[in-house]
């Protein structure tokens, strides 16, 4: 499976717009960076956020 996604990753970048490549490579940059609990508390907030999208659309309302 990591091939797999090494692989896919490898040929969006390949089709990605010189203009584009910067922010990306800035972002991966980034999350080389994060230790593996920001990931992971991350990971939990992105879950709860897609879990819990409609009552927070209506509290923002």
């Amino acid at each position: 499976m990591d091939s797999q996604m090494r692989s896919e990753i490898n040929q969006i970048i390949l089709k990605l717009p010189e203009n584009q490549l910067k922010p990306v490579l800035e972002y991966l940059r980034q999350v080389e960076k994060l230790t593996d609990e920001q990931i992971e508390t991350a990971n939990l907030i992105k879950k709860i956020i897609e879990e819990d999208a409609e009552l927070l659309n209506k509290l923002a309302k």
